[in-house]
């Protein structure tokens, strides 16, 4: 059996950590995949009372800003364009409306399942405009890059993406420059650092004096990582460490990255509930500005009302729990959403919905 879906072993972790556990520590995770993770084992309910687990924006769905979202559904709308996007996306909401709502009213929306999808769809309706909403952090960007590159070498004319990227490192540095935002700690996201390795990562201890951890996704994965970041913490000695070596190696995936810097250069980006990053975002290079969505259809819409009562926001910024929201299991359900954190099967509020996560002493 492998370490980490042996129960003796998690047991044995859980006695280090109790061991270590002198001090009271904040630790935040920033991938949906880790939240959903953390609250499918239950884990919030097993760790020591001192170790507080935050979720952070680390789903790519709950973090695209609700403006955006306006852009998109007014362009979804015109009547030559195909809106081609991922399934998730469908039902988030933008200040007034969703794709699924564009499209019950006769928008050209479809879902597909990679971004080739979506030049294979270009390809097959040459009368068309497929715009392809390109959603996801650094895991998904590079196929997203691959989908530019067979569309610059088939000369389409008919296709192009509508890009609200995000990418991660500058994220976590806005959180740590936030005076509301307390942290001790960050799980690092395994699948980002698979493609980025740990370099873009060293900052964190080298700046802020932070212990990080890239992390698996079992519950076992989790343990370690916390162990390590435990050990980290009490002995003053920050870094970027590696638990999930199975995976992620310190130098990451150079071919993945040679495509991102290929096709995108990064820019500022808004993210729902945190405001403009710097550099946290990615737009198609000066030499693809032809399939760049956002300057072949320049459209401009008036904002609706951002909706009060959705703490969405501050769940991102791990100053609220999803179910200290007014709105959450109420007004809000994953059959009936209002806010994207109840959207997405990565989101913080569809995590704890799903799997009943309570309050346990003084952990998140």
């Amino acid at each position: 059996m492998q370490p980490y879906r042996n129960r003796d072993y998690a047991h044995h972790l859980l006695e280090r950590l109790q061991q270590e556990a002198t001090r009271p520590v904040s630790v935040m995770e920033v991938c949906g995949t880790h939240t959903v993770a953390i609250a499918r084992s239950g884990l919030r309910e097993l760790l020591p009372k001192n170790i507080r687990l935050i979720s952070g924006p680390g789903c790519p769905v709950c973090v695209t800003d609700d403006l955006d979202l306006d852009l998109v559904i007014a362009l979804a709308k015109e009547p030559e364009i195909t809106m081609a996007t991922f399934g998730d996306m469908m039902r988030v909401p933008g200040t007034g409306s969703s794709l699924l709502e564009a499209k019950s009213l006769g928008a050209d929306v479809k879902v597909v399942y990679s971004p080739t999808d979506a030049v294979a769809l270009a390809v097959a309706n040459p009368d068309r405009q497929v715009v392809f909403l390109a959603v996801g952090f650094e895991t998904t960007i590079p196929t997203v890059a691959v989908a530019v590159e067979q569309a610059v070498q088939q000369g389409l004319r008919n296709f192009s993406i509508f890009s609200l990227h995000k990418l991660v490192p500058p994220v976590m540095e806005a959180l740590l420059t936030d005076p509301e935002v307390r942290l001790d700690a960050f799980i690092n996201p395994g699948h980002v650092c698979t493609i980025l390795g740990t370099e873009p990562f060293r900052f964190i201890p080298e700046q802020y004096g932070k212990p990080c951890v890239v992390t698996g996704f079992e519950a076992v994965d989790i343990m370690e990582a916390l162990l390590m970041i435990l050990q980290q913490y009490n002995q003053g000695r920050p870094s970027v460490e590696i638990q999930y070596k199975r995976a992620v190696r310190p130098e990451g995936n150079a071919v993945a990255r040679g495509y991102i810097d290929k096709y995108f250069t990064p820019v500022t980006a808004c993210w729902r509930g945190i405001g403009e990053v710097p550099g946290s975002g990615l737009a198609l290079r000066e030499e693809f500005a032809h399939l760049d969505a956002q300057r072949r259809f320049p459209i401009t819409v008036t904002p609706g009302k951002r909706l009060k009562n959705c703490s969405c926001g501050q769940v991102l910024k791990g100053l609220k729990l999803p179910y200290e929201c007014a709105l959450f299991g109420k007004a809000c359900t994953p059959m009936k959403p209002v806010g994207p954190c109840m959207v997405s099967t990565e989101g913080s509020c569809a995590a704890y919905y799903r799997y009943g996560a309570q309050r346990v002493g003084g952990a998140v």
